[in-house]
């Protein structure tokens, strides 16, 4: 709860100010019951018409003060718990931001998206209910048994018995739904995957003919949530039964006891009457506690899963004196092994890693899937660290430099193309947001990216769409080709990332790196020989190590590996598309 707590930063003076206008609106209710028993018993029975305008006067004021306050708190109460909610999801998505690859790999997409939706409006109810209600109640129980015990002490004793039922009771009900609630909410993670996956992929689901087989795997998402839902309202309708049963038998005893009392002269009129209202007011109090409770219950789950996120600590962090220049391109793995850490205890990715790239060499790595290719070029730009050994650009262990520094020269085009909604301009200018729209074409030539843009009728002002939904694989690829050149890097690293374009297209990459970004390390994985046997040298993975390394020729008469690949692409007559400047669909 601390964890949360610290997120209210400005909105704590509502905080404060929420409780103290519930306790005064609190003064005002409990002393209008008193204030009407001496209407009665002053005006009403002695037909004193002073007495009658004097007290019913002051019921207005105090009953327009009791309005005042109330509104008041509810005010400042929306205002700190809206508040909280907002803090708390900028605080998620920031700390989202600065977490490690490794850190991520813990969590899943729709686990994050429940935790900053869902769980942080369960936090925000709670927290409504708490902070108006944690001086609401106490002080209206203790003014209540004690103005209770001025009347009648004999009496009072009536709802001490009662809270002490209703009490229990509501200790039940809140341990057994609680229990069903820290499940409820974990569940609601399958719920969002079900709907996320399904929207992602939803041109898949149509063209496989799954859209019954998708229902139906989420109508048993939602039909668990349901049933444990209805669990849980089952438990907590207990509560409304429970609440009435003890204060109608309060309110009978409270009849038979008082009968003797009037008859004998020790009780008014207007003293039964208002401790019938007293009764009410702690009785519904202990039903507003019970609310409370059902709440915290609720959100306990909430604050727990909001709290791991806000209190993971990032695997990688800066060194005190970081390096803000690197020198240049030359890449050095000294005995490298790496194991992500969510793997299977003592399963290496990567062993036994030793390399050395000089700079402005075109590195090819050819390897089967699960080879580590991927997981290697991870380690240069350091969004994981080696688990040991050690990997160096410009002479300097990664470890050293200033991770902003680092990622801006090793620039990574990663396997999943991502685009953002928004103009074409505005998605390459995620490499440099000052770059100016001469830069931009000039990148876009050079990945071969201004064919197509030039045929859009608003050309680098076309819209893309979230996710690049309106442009083709092929496009996408070459618009975050041409974004990771716009960084100038010292490094690029292109993780088989012209997989979706024709070998023609792919060819003219590869002759423009080698004009325009000459002095540039360039890494390229592929997962065809065509795309990488002009490369200075070509590295060959298997099993997380290295098998071969070298040129095309010495690969192709030392290695088996390389050499099946190459012959088992050119049996296969290479790709479908070798028409030079043929457009990818």
């Amino acid at each position: 709860m601390h964890t949360i707590l610290a997120q209210l930063g400005r909105y704590t003076k509502s905080t404060v100010l929420t409780p103290v206008f519930a306790g005064l609106e609190v003064v005002m209710e409990v002393l209008l019951p008193f204030i009407t028993a001496m209407i009665i018993d002053e005006g009403l029975q002695k037909s004193n018409l002073h007495n009658i305008y004097l007290y019913g006067a002051v019921m207005v004021v105090m009953a327009v003060l009791s309005l005042i306050f109330g509104t008041l708190s509810g005010r400042f109460g929306a205002h700190a718990s809206t508040g909280l909610a907002a803090n708390l999801r900028e605080a998620i998505y920031h700390k989202i931001q600065s977490l490690s690859f490794s850190n991520i790999d813990k969590y899943s997409t729709a686990g994050l998206v429940t935790r900053m939706t869902t769980d942080v409006t369960n936090v925000q109810n709670a927290f409504m209910m708490l902070i108006r209600v944690v001086i609401r109640v106490p002080l209206t129980i203790i003014f209540s048994l004690v103005l209770c015990f001025i009347i009648n002490v004999q009496i009072s004793m009536v709802f001490v018995v009662g809270m002490v039922i209703l009490i229990a009771i509501l200790l039940l009900v809140m341990f057994l739904a609680t229990k069903v609630f820290n499940v409820v909410f974990t569940k609601y993670d399958n719920l969002n995957a079900s709907v996320q996956e399904n929207v992602a992929g939803i041109r898949v689901v149509k063209a496989f003919v799954r859209e019954d087989y998708e229902n139906k795997k989420f109508t048993k998402a939602a039909n668990v949530l349901y049933t444990l839902f209805s669990k849980a309202e089952r438990i907590l309708a207990f509560n409304a039964p429970a609440m009435m049963l003890v204060i109608y038998g309060c309110i009978i005893s409270i009849c038979w006891i008082a009968s003797h009392f009037i008859v004998g002269g020790t009780l008014t009129t207007g003293e039964l009457t208002s401790l019938f209202s007293y009764v009410m007011s702690i009785m519904m109090s202990l039903m507003m506690l019970s609310m409370v409770v059902v709440m915290i219950s609720m959100s306990s789950a909430s604050i727990r899963r909001i709290s791991e996120v806000l209190n993971d600590t990032p695997d990688m962090v800066n060194p005190d004196a970081p390096i803000t220049e690197i020198p240049d391109g030359s890449i050095d793995f000294s005995n490298v092994a790496f194991a992500y850490q969510h793997s299977e205890e003592g399963k290496m990715a990567l062993s036994d890693i030793d390399l050395h790239i000089d700079a402005g060499e075109t590195i090819g790595i050819i390897g089967g899937t699960g080879s580590g290719k991927t997981s290697l070029v991870n380690l240069i730009s350091r969004l994981y660290d080696v688990t040991e050994g050690s990997v160096s650009v410009g002479g300097h262990d990664v470890r050293e430099y200033d991770m902003e520094v680092l990622r801006n020269q090793v620039s990574v085009v990663l396997q999943q193309n991502v685009l953002f909604s928004g103009s074409i301009l505005e998605n390459l200018r995620w490499g440099n947001p000052d770059a100016s729209e001469e830069e931009c074409v000039e990148v876009c030539k050079a990945a071969c990216a201004d064919e197509f843009i030039e045929r859009f009728p608003e050309k680098y002002n076309t819209y893309i769409e979230r996710g690049g939904a309106n442009v083709s694989g092929g496009q996408r690829q070459r618009l975050c080709i041409a974004r990771a050149l716009l960084k100038k890097p010292r490094v690029l690293i292109l993780d088989d990332s012209t997989s979706a374009v024709d070998t023609a297209t792919d060819s003219k990459i590869r002759d423009s790196f080698a004009r325009n970004i000459p002095g540039t390390t360039k890494i390229i994985i592929a997962q065809r020989i065509s795309s990488v046997q002009d490369a200075s040298r070509i590295l060959v993975l298997e099993g997380g190590q290295i098998n071969g390394f070298g040129t095309h020729d010495e690969l192709m008469a030392s290695n088996e590996i390389y050499r099946d690949i190459y012959e088992s692409q050119q049996q296969g007559s290479g790709d479908f598309d070798t028409t030079p400047g043929k457009e990818d669909a």
